[in-house]
């Protein structure tokens, strides 16, 4: 048979392709860098998890948004209430049945399965009771914070160190819900000033 100009030139047989072991080594090769290269990071998955606790938290807005509309303006207050779950009870289920919402899903609270009321529960989010909506520069609903005080800009409002109190985010800060509905995230030492005028409480979880 006559050769080709490829094999007369090699002076040997042609190569007729890969082996199979060769070609699963290339496919295992391309499977780990792709698995590398579109796996989510762990930042990405942070983020992603702030982004979810803002929409609990605007979502919230809007049962409370409703409540007041019910209500000649006024928010949830309970004057016993020892914590913010007690003092939001009266939301559910008239105004959100959908209790996944008072969890941030950062958090390692637990879901609020079966009946009962919110009372009875832990939440993940601190209430500002006390305050009306048209108070837009103040905070109605953050992330639960290391204390129940009112605080200064820049003093500690979440965990630095990723330990509990105020850590529903571990170390990286937390979320702010404002009167007007706008959500703004915050590193753990707050950058605005989150007091207490008379008659407002701090109700954490």
């Amino acid at each position: 048979m006559k050769r080709g100009l490829f094999e007369h030139y090699l002076g040997e047989e042609p190569c007729y392709g890969f082996s199979l072991l060769e070609l699963l080594l290339v496919v295992a090769i391309i499977m780990v860098l792709a698995t590398f290269y579109w796996a989510p990071s762990k930042t990405n998955r942070q983020a992603a998890l702030r982004i979810a606790c803002q929409q609990n938290l605007q979502k919230l807005y809007i049962a409370l948004e409703i409540y007041a509309n019910d209500h000649a303006g006024a928010l949830p207050k309970v004057a016993s209430a020892r914590n913010s779950a007690e003092a939001l009870d009266v939301l559910v289920p008239r105004y959100t049945a959908e209790t996944s919402l008072f969890i941030c899903p950062a958090s390692d609270d637990r879901p609020l399965n079966g009946g009962g009321p919110l009372k009875t529960k832990k939440i993940s989010y601190a209430y500002y009771m006390g305050r009306a909506l048209t108070n837009a520069a103040q905070a109605l609903m953050t992330d639960n914070q290391v204390d129940s005080l009112p605080k200064v800009a820049g003093q500690t409002t979440f965990s630095n160190d990723g330990n509990p109190p105020g850590n529903n985010h571990g170390k990286l800060g937390g979320n702010l819900l404002f009167c007007d509905g706008h959500v703004e995230q915050i590193p753990p030492n707050t950058p605005v000033a989150l007091d207490l005028d008379k008659g407002e409480r701090l109700l954490n979880p």
